[in-house]
C-alpha cells in the first residue's frame, strides 16, 4: 500500500471491523477453492479484489488497537486481539495465492477436480440481468433460501462489498451475487438470476496412484484447514481451551498431511507426462497449511489462558456466518435422531461442526466428536458446536429445546 493512497488514522469500531475480517476470510476460502475447482477466472479475481480489501481492514484494525492499547493492563488484553488480526489476514494472503493457480495458469492435474467437488460445495458468481425475475426484489420477498437451498453469500454493487445480505436486501440489475447451494438448486437459481446455464467443467479421470493420493491428501488437508478455523473462532466465542486444544490437534495433522503430500507429489512427478502440471498443486498444500496455521493463531490467546477479549466475542457473535452453541433437551425433536434423519443441514442450514458429548468423557476429560458423520446418533446433553446463519441457528435452537 503506498503513500499515495492516503490511508490515515480514523476511529472505527474494533468490533465492526473485526467481524468483517471474519465474513470476508471465510469467504475468501471458498472463493479461492471455487475458483480452482471450476477453473474460473472471475471468482479468482474476485479473490484478489477481497484481499485488497482485508489489507485496508487490518490495517484500520491495528491503527485502533495501538490507539486503544494505552496501558500495561490494556495492552496484555489486546495482544491476542492482535493476532487475531494477523491470523485473518494470512488467510487472506493464502487464498490469493490459491487463486493465482488459475490465474497465472500455474498448471493443474486432472485428478484434482475429481476430487474437489466432495470437498468443496458448489460455489457460482452470477451477475443479475436486467430481465431477471429478481432484479428489483428483496432477498426476502424471493425467499430464495427456503425455496431453493441456495443462499446468497455475499453482493458486490460496483466497487461496494454487502457481505451479510439479509431479507431486507434489494437486488439491483448488474449486481454480482455469490450464491452457495446443491448444484441442481444452483444452477436452476443461476439460470434466473443471469439468463443463462450454469456450467460446469468435466471432471476428467485420472489413473495414476500416487497423483490420486497427492490430490486426495490436498483435499483432505482443505477439510481439515476448514474445520481448524470455524473451531478456532468458536474456541474465541465460547472462551473454550477444549476447543482450542482441537484446533491445535487438526493444525498438527495438516502438517503431518504436508509432509506426506510431498512424497506423493514427488513420486508422481516421475510418471505423469507434464510434470510442470503439479505446480498448482504444490501452491495449493502450501497456501492450505498456512491456513491451518492462522487457525492456530487464532486460538493462541485462549490456549495460553489470556482468554477472549470481549470485542472479539462479540465480533464472532455478530459476524455473517455466526458460530452457536447448541445443547439437546431430553424429549425434542432431535433427541434420538441423527443428523441425517433430521435433515439438520438441509431444513436448518446449519453445519454442526463439533459435538460434546459429556458422556463420552475418557479420563475424566470431555471429549469433542469433530466432523460429525451423518449417521451420528444425537441424544439429550449433546452440545452442537454449529456454523450458518442466525435464522438457522433460532430454528435448531427450537428443534433441540
Amino acid at each position: 500500500m503506498s503513500e499515495d493512497d492516503g490511508i490515515e488514522y480514523e476511529p472505527v469500531s474494533v468490533k465492526e471491523v473485526l467481524g468483517e475480517m471474519k465474513d470476508i476470510a471465510e469467504l475468501l476460502i471458498d472463493l479461492s477453492y471455487s475458483s480452482v475447482l471450476f477453473e474460473n477466472a472471475a471468482l479468482a479475481e474476485e479473490v484478489l479484489a477481497l484481499e485488497d480489501e482485508m489489507d485496508l481492514l487490518q490495517l484500520q484494525a491495528r491503527m485502533s488497537l495501538v490507539m486503544a492499547g494505552r496501558r500495561p493492563e490494556e495492552a496484555e488484553a489486546l495482544a491476542p486481539v492482535f493476532g487475531i488480526v494477523g491470523a485473518a489476514e494470512k488467510i487472506s494472503d493464502a487464498a490469493g495465492d490459491i487463486a493465482k493457480v488459475v490465474l497465472d495458469d500455474i498448471g493443474l492435474p486432472p485428478a484434482l477436480r475429481g476430487v474437489l467437488p466432495d470437498a468443496v460445495e458448489t460455489l457460482a458468481r452470477a451477475t443479475v440481468s436486467a430481465d431477471s425475475p429478481y432484479a428489483d426484489r428483496t432477498l426476502g420477498d424471493i425467499n430464495l433460501e427456503t425455496e431453493t437451498g441456495v443462499r446468497v453469500l455475499a453482493l458486490r454493487r460496483d466497487d461496494d462489498w454487502l457481505l451479510n445480505p439479509d431479507r431486507e436486501t434489494r437486488l439491483q440489475a448488474e449486481d454480482i451475487l455469490f450464491c452457495r447451494g446443491t448444484e441442481e438448486g444452483l444452477a436452476r437459481v443461476y439460470a434466473t438470476i443471469t439468463d443463462e446455464p450454469f456450467t460446469t467443467p468435466e471432471m476428467a479421470e485420472q489413473p495414476l496412484e500416487d497423483l490420486d493420493r497427492a490430490v486426495e491428501t490436498v483435499a483432505l488437508m482443505k477439510n481439515m484447514s476448514e474445520l481448524a478455523v470455524d473451531l478456532a473462532y468458536g474456541s474465541v466465542l465460547f472462551d473454550s481451551p477444549d476447543l482450542a486444544e482441537e484446533v491445535r490437534e487438526l493444525e498438527v495433522e495438516v502438517d503431518a498431511l504436508q509432509s506426506r503430500f510431498e512424497v506423493w507429489a514427488l513420486r508422481a512427478a516421475k510418471t505423469v507426462d507434464d510434470p510442470v502440471s503439479i505446480r498448482g498443486l504444490l501452491h495449493i498444500a502450501a497456501s492450505t497449511e498456512v491456513i491451518s496455521d492462522a487457525a492456530l493463531e487464532i486460538s493462541e490467546g485462549v490456549l495460553r489462558g489470556v482468554g477472549s477479549h470481549p470485542v472479539v466475542e462479540a465480533a464472532v457473535q455478530e459476524s455473517d456466518e455466526i458460530i452457536d452453541r447448541t445443547t439437546v433437551a431430553s424429549g425434542s425433536r432431535l433427541d434420538g435422531t441423527t443428523i441425517s434423519d433430521a435433515e439438520v443441514k438441509t431444513r436448518t442450514g446449519m453445519h454442526i461442526v463439533a459435538i460434546r458429548r459429556e458422556s463420552a468423557a475418557t479420563d475424566g476429560r470431555t471429549k469433542y466428536q469433530i466432523s460429525p458423520p451423518p449417521d451420528t446418533a444425537l441424544r439429550a446433553g449433546d452440545v452442537l458446536i454449529t456454523k450458518g446463519t442466525r435464522a438457522g441457528a433460532n430454528r435448531l435452537a427450537d428443534w433441540a429445546a
